[in-house]
């Protein structure tokens, strides 16, 4: 075997966190019935949700020399519950690899059953047959999970919600509003709206829109993509003259969606605008984007791990997805009902 590069192993016995009451009161949790497991592609949302649980998190992924990877496991996971958290964020490819040998790796030490929290999901954007020829990713990857051993899947505002129905097995789909609505209503935009930079977003708007109060209304960007897959903005739905706006989205890779909505909604007489995005790529230039575009604030939550720049950037507010990942944790492990979290 050729000798590794590269091992990293979590040995941190979690502290409790008083913040465990607040995100789960009341509910019978037996923790040593759960082990905690994570890759390398986010440690740091692992490490705070096993501090909210009050649980080592398990972290041993070795990479040789030659690009291979080796998941070996510490500790007892027989008739065990084993979380995997790990999104499948840049490097994709590589940690998509790395989630499917600790789920093999969890099953071989015979775990009784194995959940891939898998925040951000990778290949979520290309979930259907857009042209002749092509291959439906998303579909793929989640096969491979499924063969890998996992019983079970759990998300963060997944691109697509059809998603959940390429495999056969239980997928819960939650929602980064739960984190972001809260941070949004105490930031003092004046008379709101919401709007969304793609009319494929309605939907999520919309619901942004109740959560932020009554009388909230939605207007929309429509936009129109070119043969090489680049987006513009074209007209805007909605009157937003006068008025503060909140951009909410799924995601922001480029930011070019989201810039081009923020300027288009200033050409129609908007005042202050927000963005709120529940997972941040932050490719290329986008951080120059960004400081160029009249969006005062964005909001991204944790589900990738963010790199210096972006954590530093004066517009940039991170918002942890920790405490609604821990409850959804409990709440499956315990047999409790996730109809509250889906909000």
């Amino acid at each position: 075997m050729p000798q590794p590069a590269e091992t990293v192993t979590a040995e941190r016995k979690s502290a409790p966190d008083n913040r465990l009451q607040e995100i789960a009161p009341a509910i019978a949790y037996d923790s040593n019935g759960i082990v905690l497991i994570t890759g390398l592609s986010n440690p740091e949302l692992a490490s705070s949700i096993g501090e909210l649980l009050a649980k080592k998190v398990d972290n041993s992924i070795t990479i040789f020399p030659d690009g291979e990877s080796l998941a070996q496991l510490s500790g007892d996971l027989r008739k065990k519950h084993a979380f995997i958290i790990q999104p499948t964020s840049p490097p994709v490819n590589e940690n998509i690899m790395q989630t499917l040998l600790i789920i093999d790796a969890a099953r071989r030490a015979s775990a009784g059953e194995i959940t891939a929290v898998i925040p951000y999901f990778g290949y979520a954007r290309q979930d259907r047959k857009n042209k002749p020829k092509v291959s439906i990713s998303a579909a793929m990857v989640a096969d491979l999970l499924v063969s890998a051993g996992a019983d079970r899947i759990v998300t963060i505002d997944i691109h697509s919600t059809q998603a959940q129905g390429f495999v056969k097995i239980p997928w819960d789909n939650l929602y980064a509003s739960s984190a972001l609505v809260p941070i949004m209503k105490a930031y003092g935009l004046g008379q709101q709206k919401v709007l969304t930079p793609d009319l494929g977003g309605s939907q999520r708007a919309g619901a942004y829109a109740q959560l932020l109060g009554e009388n909230i209304e939605m207007a929309a960007v429509y936009k129109q993509r070119d043969t090489s897959g680049r987006s513009k903005a074209l007209f805007l739905s909605g009157d937003v003259d006068g008025y503060d706006i909140w951009i909410v989205d799924d995601l922001g890779a480029s930011l070019r969606t989201l810039v081009d909505a923020a300027v288009l909604a200033k050409e129609k007489g908007a005042q202050r605008i927000a963005a709120s995005i529940a997972h941040g790529l932050f490719l290329g230039d986008a951080l120059e984007k960004l400081d160029n575009s009249p969006i005062e604030i964005l909001l991204v939550t944790d589900t990738i791990n963010h790199r210096t720049e972006v954590r530093n950037h004066p517009k940039i507010q991170i918002v942890s997805i920790a405490p609604l990942l821990a409850k959804a944790i409990q709440h499956i492990h315990t047999g409790q009902e996730l109809e509250e979290l889906f909000i």
